[in-house]
């Protein structure tokens, strides 16, 4: 006789005969990892800037007295489709620069009048009559002039917050001696030499901050805006030497140290019973460090008041010629400045700086740092990180330094000797115990960075990462 059986039963696993194996993980000793985190990044900002020891938590700057003026960038106000420059911008201008009347500097701001341009437009010509300042509020316009050979040679790129034209408001026989052609489309706001002198004859006070901008002594000042050695080179004879003193700035900029804190929380039940084979507390506490390392990475890029993005001199400020990073953007950077020690770039930044050599054909450099090889460009290295932020236009920036004290350079500040001191620089102080058996650690950490020269820090800026080549 034939016994059927059902298709469950025919599919059933036999009846276990061993010790199954998440049982015997209960006996079993494990080989476990220490606990990992995402966020730990390389860090070469950190490990890269030549630290100095700041006592008294401030590092003052001083530098030689400089007549530079109105070197800084226009901020505008949005309303729709209209655009209107915020009239304490207008400070930012050479010759505005000082002057706080509000209301002669809101007369000027309301007559700016709007301009919308589309790419490819001839904005101004070489050798016509220049007779406006032009604002721009949005969009990127190259600057062009003829070379000494008959051809068309690239003088500049403009972004957001730039402006051309200034001493067209005070010279009537200005002329223009390049051609502004807009490379995307975007809006300018520009202020003609009549309206502007309207405003001028109707505000004395205009008219005597003028008068005191045209004195000022234009001619004690070298090619970088700092005051004057007088010397004598090339005489035969007695001749009378000219005497001559180091100017230096009245008012230098102090960088005081900025801090980075938080309280560390361990449950003293796990701090006694849960120690092996991993100590709970150093594990947390390296945690803990990692992530407020991370952060002091972060502040020394963005931070408003001390970050290397926000505080770089707006002359070393550079657009690229056609949005990606190419050789020629990366070269235009490199030589602003002598003894470049680092370029600092976003990993995607770094990609699509890879796409263009790779579309020219050119196999970069390598070289190694602390055992490690990282791309360079001319020798320089190009060392990632992922706190330069990209915008939602996929636009980054890209950094070059020059680094140290002895050497004019950006240099790290802090403090070290703190009390209870984990590493230099860093802290870990016994907060107590709770009510509710919680030990408490504050760790904390002081830094800042400094800029000594404005030429030690230059940014290239709007890089274009998500243009991909066909």
């Amino acid at each position: 006789m034939t016994v059927e059986t059902s298709p469950e039963a025919q599919s059933a696993p036999p009846p276990q005969s061993s010790l199954s194996t998440a049982a015997a993980r209960n006996l079993a000793t494990t080989t476990k990892s220490v606990p990992q985190m995402q966020e730990i990044t390389s860090r070469w900002l950190l490990r890269m800037l030549p630290w100095v020891e700041t006592k008294g938590g401030t590092y003052r700057v001083n530098r030689r007295l400089s007549y530079t003026v109105g070197d800084g960038r226009i901020e505008f106000v949005q309303d729709g489709a209209d655009v209107r420059v915020i009239p304490r911008e207008l400070g930012e201008l050479a010759l505005l620069r000082g002057f706080e009347d509000v209301e002669v500097l809101t007369a000027i701001a309301d007559r700016c009048v709007q301009r919308d341009f589309r790419a490819g437009e001839v904005l101004v010509a070489r050798d016509t009559p220049a007779g406006q300042l032009h604002l721009i509020a949005h969009g990127r316009i190259s600057q062009s002039s003829l070379g000494k050979y008959g051809d068309e040679v690239s003088v500049a790129v403009l972004g957001d917050g730039d402006r051309f034209g200034e001493s067209a408001l005070l010279d009537a026989d200005a002329r223009w001696d390049y051609t502004a052609t807009a490379e995307t489309a975007g809006t300018l706001l520009t202020l003609s030499r009549a309206d502007f002198g309207a405003v001028l004859s109707a505000a004395p006070g205009l008219q005597a901050h003028m008068h005191e901008f045209s004195s000022l002594p234009r001619q004690r000042q070298n090619r970088h805006g700092e005051a004057e050695i007088a010397m004598s080179a090339g005489h035969v004879g007695e001749v009378a030497l000219p005497g001559a003193f180091v100017d230096y700035e009245l008012k230098p900029r102090e960088y005081e140290l900025s801090v980075a804190q938080t309280v560390l929380r361990v449950h003293t039940r796990v701090a006694d019973l849960y120690n092996g084979p991993m100590n709970q507390t150093e594990e947390q506490l390296r945690l803990t460090i990692e992530a407020l390392r991370e952060r002091q990475e972060h502040e020394l890029i963005n931070n408003r008041e001390f970050g290397l993005l926000r505080n770089a001199d707006f002359k070393q400020r550079i657009q690229p010629h056609s949005g990606p990073p190419t050789p020629d953007d990366l070269d235009e950077l490199l030589c602003r400045r002598r003894s470049t020690k680092l370029f600092l770039a976003h990993p995607r930044t770094i990609a699509a700086i890879g796409r263009e050599l790779n579309a020219r054909g050119i196999y970069p450099d390598h070289v190694d740092l602390g055992g490690q090889q990282v791309l360079a460009w001319r020798g320089v290295p190009i060392l990632p990180c992922n706190k330069i932020p990209i915008t939602k236009e996929q636009t980054s920036s890209i950094l070059a330094m020059r680094t140290g004290e002895d050497n004019q350079g950006v240099i790290g500040l802090r403090q070290t000797g703190l009390p209870e001191e984990y590493e230099p620089g860093l802290s870990v102080r016994f907060m107590g115990v709770s009510e509710r058996a919680i030990i408490s650690y504050l760790v904390t950490t002081y830094y800042s960075a400094a800029i000594l020269v404005p030429n030690a820090l230059g940014v290239l800026e709007n890089v274009q990462i998500a243009r991909w080549r066909d």
